[in-house]
């Protein structure tokens, strides 16, 4: 995940006027305009993509092609095989197709909170910020009591007194994004305070710019990487936080997500009896998606932080540099590896 020091996290204005010379520490022209928002394609993002990807895929596709999860058959927790190919519960219904509706379910959520978080995040740290004075210091009061109130606990009683019949994705979604905006309103703050002194802000306030334009047009494109990652994380904790709720029994009802797969699971004693295929591939695409977004989140780093990049660039090209030696022969050979031998010396006529 990220983790950001307000006093000593640089922006993206300060990555940029790290890019003014044409060429970077590869040799390489630097990346200029808006290529500088993206990250470069490494084996972790690649890895990450795929992930995050394949399961959005599965989660999206594969309920137009399984059966109904609700239809309950004479097989009950059956293995898997070529008929079901995870498996049945121990009602016989087929754990794929719940799996295909519980991954579209969680990443509905996961996706509805990280938006709802980082709108709520981007308000309180951002405006507040660019007030100053009285509103920033009330925002700022405000974020500090969310930090210090515990998360889970306090998702935990909200769940608890809302009835479960109206306990329904949109309660779940308001719950989580109102416990997980606190952390990354702080962070946006910090950044804000660092960029609202710069030339170009003073610059635009001078002109007459409205407040909302100079946020929007000067101050949010140099946090978009700070907003992103922010929102990966959001979407991490949220999908975690609703399988904790659903798995305590505190989650949506008449909603299938992998949080319900696993407390249906629990209850179904599928440990004790042996059926992994119950529990496993739930906590399995957890695991991946948290995987995938965490590598990706590595890789907004890099764009946040301008010392990650450039060592990861400067140990790319030492090693371009000693394979470069490798393959160069020494002076006086004619080929690699030839360099130890010597010339035969010429024996004199006697």
């Amino acid at each position: 995940m990220t983790n950001l020091t307000p006093a000593s996290t640089p922006t993206v204005a300060d990555a940029a006027d790290a890019r003014t010379t044409a060429t970077g520490p590869t040799g390489r022209p630097a990346r200029a305009g808006w290529r500088m928002l993206l990250p470069s394609m490494t084996p972790w993002l690649a890895v990450g993509l795929v992930l995050v990807v394949g399961i959005t895929l599965f989660g999206l596709l594969a309920v137009h092609v399984v059966g109904d999860p609700k239809q309950i058959r004479d097989q009950g927790l059956t293995p898997p095989s070529a008929q079901f190919l995870l498996g049945t519960t121990q009602t016989g219904q087929d754990v794929l197709a719940q799996l295909a509706y519980a991954t579209r379910g969680s990443l509905q959520i996961g996706v509805l909170v990280g938006v709802l978080a980082t709108a709520l995040s981007a308000f309180f740290g951002i405006y507040g910020a660019y007030r100053g004075g009285l509103v920033d210091e009330a925002f700022s009061l405000l974020s500090n009591v969310f930090l210090v109130i515990p998360g889970l606990p306090l998702v935990i009683v909200i769940s608890g007194f809302v009835p479960r019949e109206s306990r329904g994705v949109w309660t779940i979604v308001v719950v989580l994004a109102l416990t997980s905006w606190a952390a990354s309103a702080r962070v946006l703050r910090a950044q804000t305070l660092s960029v609202r002194n710069r030339d170009y802000v003073a610059a635009s306030k001078v002109a007459g710019e409205r407040p909302w334009r100079v946020i929007v047009v000067e101050i949010l494109p140099n946090l978009l990487p700070v907003i992103a990652s922010q929102f990966v994380f959001a979407v991490i904790a949220a999908i975690l936080g609703e399988a904790g709720l659903a798995f305590i029994g505190l989650g949506a009802s008449n909603s299938a997500t992998l949080g319900t797969m696993l407390f249906y699971a629990q209850n179904g004693y599928a440990l004790s009896l042996g059926a992994w295929w119950w529990f496993v591939p739930p906590g399995l695409v957890i695991a991946l998606f948290g995987t995938g977004l965490s590598l990706v989140n590595f890789s907004i780093d890099e764009i946040i932080n301008p010392r990650l990049r450039n060592q990861r660039r400067y140990r790319r090209r030492a090693r371009q540099d000693a394979r470069s030696r490798r393959r160069t022969p020494r002076p006086g050979t004619d080929a690699p590896g030839a360099g130890s031998a010597r010339p035969t010396p010429e024996v004199p006529a006697r």
